[in-house]
C-alpha cells in the first residue's frame, strides 16, 4: 500500500482486510493491534492505520483501550445470545425457504455433504468436519435464493464462527451434529418449510446446560473481559 492514495481509502483497504483476518481467526479476541507494527505491515504511515482501527472499533471489532492501544473485541455473553438468536432467525428462514426452493441437483449435494460429515465424525477428523459442516450450512443459504438473506447470515456466521468452534469442541457435540443435520435434511428433503425452520432452530438452540458449559470453556478474553497488561 502507499500514502499516495487518500488516507481514509487506505484506512478502508487495512479495515477490509483486518476484518477479513479476524473472521478467519488469523487475529483473536484479545489480541492487540500495534499501531507501529500495522503501519510496517501495510506499508502505510499510522494515519490510515488509525483510520482503519477507529471504523473497527464503531463496528465493534475493536476495543481502544487508552495507552493499552487497541485488540480484537471480544463480545459478552449478552453480546454472543443477541448475535445467536439472529442467526438462528436468519438460519431458520433459509431452511424454510431451502426447502419449497431447492432443486434436485442442490438436494442431491446436499446429501453428499451428509454423508461426508458423517464420515468425519466417524473418523474424528474435526478439520474436515468443520469444512463439510460450513458446505452443509451455506448449501442451504444459496438453496433460499434470497441473495439479501444469504448476505446477511453468511456475515453473521462469519463474525460468531471462532466461537462455535468453541461449541463443536464440547464433549457429545461433535456427534450430536449427525442426527441434527438428519432432521434438517429430511424436512428440506420433503419440502416441509415448517418442520426445516424447526429443525435448524433446535439445532442452533444455545438454551440448556450445553450452553453453560460452552461458556465455561471459553478464554476470558473472548467473552469481552479486560485483557491481561
Amino acid at each position: 500500500m502507499t500514502d499516495s492514495v487518500p488516507a481514509a481509502t487506505l484506512g478502508d483497504r487495512i479495515a477490509l482486510d483486518l476484518k477479513e483476518r479476524i473472521f478467519a481467526s488469523d487475529l483473536a479476541p484479545g489480541d492487540r493491534l500495534d499501531e507501529q507494527e500495522l503501519a510496517a505491515r501495510y506499508a502505510v504511515s499510522r494515519t490510515p492505520v488509525r483510520e482503519a482501527l477507529r471504523q473497527l472499533a464503531a463496528a465493534g471489532m475493536v476495543d481502544r483501550r487508552g495507552r493499552q492501544g487497541a485488540v480484537v473485541a471480544g463480545l459478552t455473553v449478552k453480546g454472543l445470545v443477541d448475535m445467536w438468536e439472529v442467526l438462528a432467525d436468519l438460519e431458520g428462514l433459509s431452511a424454510r425457504l431451502a426447502a419449497r426452493r431447492i432443486g434436485a441437483a442442490q438436494a442431491a449435494a446436499l446429501g453428499e455433504i451428509h454423508a461426508r460429515l458423517e464420515a468425519t465424525v466417524a473418523a474424528r477428523d474435526i478439520k474436515a468436519f468443520e469444512a463439510a459442516n460450513a458446505e452443509f450450512h451455506d448449501l442451504i443459504y444459496v438453496a433460499s435464493q434470497n441473495q439479501h438473506l444469504i448476505d446477511s447470515v453468511r456475515q453473521l456466521r462469519r463474525r460468531v464462527a471462532i466461537y462455535e468452534r468453541h461449541i463443536t469442541m464440547q464433549p457429545g457435540r461433535f456427534r450430536d451434529t449427525v442426527p441434527e443435520h438428519a432432521a434438517v435434511l429430511a424436512a428440506i428433503e420433503a419440502h416441509d418449510g415448517e418442520a426445516a425452520d424447526a429443525a435448524m432452530r433446535a439445532h442452533l438452540s444455545m438454551l440448556g446446560d450445553s450452553f453453560s458449559d460452552f461458556l465455561a470453556h471459553l478464554p476470558a478474553v473472548m467473552m469481552g473481559q479486560k485483557v491481561p497488561a
